[in-house]
């Protein structure tokens, strides 16, 4: 199963690009997608760890399923002041 992920911030900087189309096994969770994420860009795997994702404009737990050609982003932790 496709599915799209945007970067933002950090994420895009990291990852070298704005999206990427990523195959999961049907089925997969978020949890899958960030192990993908992590194996596929390394560079990115530290922040994935802190980052959170979001389908549909809600934040998604690790646990929940991912839906063929959904549209996934992934949001890295934001400082300011």
């Amino acid at each position: 199963m496709k599915v799209k992920v945007l970067f933002f911030a950090r994420a895009r900087d990291l990852a070298g690009q704005a999206a990427l189309e990523v195959d999961l096994p049907a089925g997969g969770t978020v949890a899958d997608l960030r192990r993908h994420l992590a194996e596929r860009l390394p560079a990115l795997a530290p922040l994935l760890a802190h980052s959170r994702f979001a389908i549909a404009q809600e934040f998604a737990a690790d646990h929940e399923k991912l839906l063929a050609h959904a549209e996934v982003a992934l949001l890295p932790p934001v400082s300011g002041g």
